[in-house]
């Protein structure tokens, strides 16, 4: 690895919601919801995620209407 890819490994993520100047998060966007859940359907922590604080609150609350609409399971599916 050479100095540059060091340097961008370690330089801090953008939200995603904000570069896409989204307002809203929508509950019902399902496929976006389930990039920033852990494989236990767990939300992850925003130093893994890179989002901003504001929209990692609204985004929590979007997962949990989501999961009150059983748009989202609450535990991952055990077989």
């Amino acid at each position: 690895m050479d100095l540059n890819e060091i340097i961008q490994a370690k330089q801090e993520k953008t939200c995603y919601f904000c570069s896409q100047a989204a307002k809203e998060i929508d509950y019902k966007d399902v496929e976006i919801l389930k990039r920033f859940l852990s494989a236990g359907y767990k939300i992850k922590k925003r130093k893994y995620t890179g989002l901003c604080a504001w929209h990692q609150r609204k985004f929590a609350r979007a997962v949990k209407r989501a999961r009150q609409m059983a748009l989202l399971p609450y535990l991952p599916p055990i077989f």
